[in-house]
């Protein structure tokens, strides 16, 4: 299982940002996947996840109606697309194969800093 990570960067509160996911190394379309997202002494916190056909997604309630989270099975692709960034999404976000609470692999994360 590889799990690539891309699209983070340093943004103004109220921005936006688009994290990206190359999965490789097991069959994509078979697998619930999720974002997860640790921040600076902090636990690992499940941001969403999606079913594997990409027909039903959840988000944590800190990021409902803010995050999207979508996926291409033909290209084996993980987005998450974060809109009115709050200092607080501040963190190192990972992409990781399994719904909630059954992550058996991630990525080796891309960071993600709201600050003015």
């Amino acid at each position: 299982v590889q799990l690539v990570e891309s699209g983070g960067g340093l943004v103004q509160p109220g921005g936006s940002l688009r994290l990206s996911c190359a999965a490789s190394g097991f069959t994509f379309s078979n697998y619930y996947m999720s974002w997860v997202r640790q921040a600076p002494v902090k636990g690992l916190e499940w941001v969403s996840d999606i079913n594997s056909s990409g027909d039903s997604t959840r988000y944590a309630d800190s990021v409902k109606g803010r995050f999207t989270i979508s996926r291409d099975n033909a290209k084996n692709a993980l987005w998450l697309q974060m809109n009115s960034l709050k200092p607080e999404d501040t963190a190192l976000y990972y992409c990781a194969t399994g719904p909630r609470g059954y992550h058996a692999s991630k990525g080796q994360g891309t960071q993600v800093t709201v600050s003015s």
